[in-house]
């Protein structure tokens, strides 16, 4: 496959994702499959998962797994901060800014400091988890967590992976997938 038919096939990927699909219920589906379906239903959630983890290539070494840890991290203390009822403001409109931010930093490959990076994601994550939190309705809250933590992580490998696929075609490709993710963040602020 080409470079070119991949950014197409790619691009019309991120595309056909949305943002009004409906989640998963858990009476129908289980919790594990309601929480696991929950970070792909939104292409907010989606773009900034890939994102991260192509950010933590670029940022390179210990990065590359401890910036995706962050936002993990940091996510799931916004899960149980949610369960718990812990009120955290603006928690869409940081998702969205997540999606903008995370974009920016990779079409820029910026290359912080590891602390950094990890300091940045968690701050982002934290909201992302809380969404998630706030949507748990009649799901099981271990499960329903269990599925999401579990997507997250394998959105963030999977953008490392991309990533390297796209580095190998040409060294800057993967600053493209930022230009995606800012692009698709600032078009759903618009919309």
């Amino acid at each position: 496959m080409t470079y070119t038919r991949f950014i197409v096939y790619l691009t019309a990927l991120t595309l056909t994702t949305s943002p009004a699909v409906a989640h998963l219920p858990a009476g129908e589906h289980g919790s594990l499959l309601a929480g696991a379906s929950h970070p792909l239903f939104g292409l907010d959630h989606v773009i900034a998962m890939l994102a991260v983890g192509v950010w933590a290539l670029q940022i390179g070494g210990r990065g590359i797994w401890a910036v995706p840890a962050g936002f993990v991290g940091a996510m799931t203390l916004g899960y149980i901060g949610a369960g718990l009822g812990a009120p955290l403001p603006l928690v869409e409109p940081m998702i969205l800014a997540s999606s903008i931010v995370f974009g920016i930093v990779v079409l820029l490959a910026l290359r912080p400091a590891v602390g950094s990076g990890i300091a940045v994601a968690a701050f982002f994550g934290l909201f992302h988890g809380h969404a998630h939190g706030a949507e748990l309705g009649d799901a099981q809250a271990l499960t329903f967590g269990i599925g999401f933590i579990t997507v997250t992580a394998a959105l963030h490998a999977l953008g490392i992976v991309m990533a390297q696929f796209m580095a190998r075609a040409h060294p800057l490709a993967p600053r493209f997938l930022g230009a995606i993710s800012a692009a698709l963040g600032l078009s759903l602020v618009l919309s």
